[in-house]
């Protein structure tokens, strides 16, 4: 399969420190001009976080839904609330950014979303209990996170008619959803485990919104569930590497089909002025391509390299040296002279 990215490419998982939507384009066109990525911005607070982001992008399809927080999470309400607009307009300032700093840009560009189990999780009813009790809600939100996606794909299209946009659903609970770990509101209960290929389902319906766009999950917990990822149609897995935990059987299944690999090899909280050897920074992905005796070229055209997940946390100096050296790691995958 041929990629829209060329061999060694790095880019970045979408998160950065800051509030400055142009500050952040500017480092991502800088530092990832070959792979650039729409930044997102938590550090501005509500509005700016997955959750809050997803639900401005959720409001282009139903004028009537809307978001609000609450003492430690977010509720379903009715019409636009002040921190919708906030994150509808704030939507629009990173896209605004990016667009600036990336005019003719001709390569891939990726964009984020938050999947639909994620949202279940971390979003209640406003009865006040978690979307993830209600079948029929989930199904709906689903559905309208398909056609939220679907809108947003193409405002990113016209906006970069030269590039080719990708699209990563995150689900950092996808796990905790599959296993039955997470707890009620109340405390007083577990949800029961999702059956998997329900969870697919879901997440197919995202996928079957934009058939033409290269899709893929990104999940950054331990052990991350890589055959529901496959049967729910990803085309490329964004994990993060450095765990060390991984199911190496399905991972070599998948990259064997043909899905891609957007490989956390970065730790930026590790980095500073000192950086990274070429070495280090490639680790965990060869030390994996070797395990499932995948070291060859054409598997690793498929590979992208990238922080172990987002950089919100970290600082400017941190952020921009987790790029470099998931750009150096790169170098490692062409066979270049690297550097110790």
């Amino acid at each position: 399969m041929r990629f829209p990215w060329e061999l060694g490419s790095a880019s970045g998982v979408g998160s950065l420190p800051g509030e400055s939507a142009r500050d952040a384009a500017r480092v991502i066109a800088g530092e990832l001009s070959e792979f650039l990525h729409v930044p997102e911005l938590p550090n501005r607070g509500p509005g700016g976080d997955l959750i809050g982001r997803t639900g401005g992008l959720l409001h282009a399809v139903g004028a009537d839904f809307g978001l609000e927080t609450t003492a430690d999470s977010w509720r379903i309400t009715d019409g636009l609330s002040r921190v919708m607009k906030r994150a509808i307009s704030w939507v629009d300032e990173d896209l605004d950014a990016i667009e600036e700093f990336g005019q003719d840009y001709s390569g891939p560009i990726k964009t984020q979303i938050v999947g639909p189990w994620t949202m279940a999780a971390s979003v209640e009813l406003a009865g006040g209990e978690r979307i993830l009790r209600d079948s029929g809600a989930c199904r709906d939100l689903a559905g309208a996170l398909a056609e939220a996606t679907r809108i947003h794909v193409e405002d990113l299209a016209r906006r970069f008619p030269k590039a080719t946009v990708l699209l990563q659903v995150d689900e950092p609970g996808l796990v905790a959803v599959l296993e039955g770990t997470l707890g009620s509101v109340s405390g007083l209960s577990r949800f029961d485990p999702v059956d998997p290929p329900v969870a697919q389902d879901a997440l197919r319906q995202i996928f079957d919104a934009i058939p033409n766009v290269l899709s893929g999950v990104h999940c950054c917990a331990a052990n991350p569930p890589l055959r529901v990822m496959t049967d729910s149609g990803a085309k490329f897995f964004s994990i993060d590497l450095t765990l060390g935990r991984i199911d190496e059987d399905a991972m070599g299944e998948a990259w064997e089909q043909g899905i891609a690999l957007f490989a956390g090899c970065i730790d930026p909280f590790l980095l500073g002025e000192r950086r990274m050897s070429d070495t280090r920074a490639s680790a965990p992905l060869r030390n994996l391509a070797h395990h499932l005796g995948l070291e060859d070229a054409e598997h690793m055209a498929s590979v992208v390299i990238t922080p172990r997940c987002g950089c919100a946390g970290a600082s400017w100096v941190q952020a921009r040296a987790a790029y470099d050296a998931a750009k150096r790691a790169g170098r490692v995958l062409r066979n270049e002279d690297s550097h110790e």
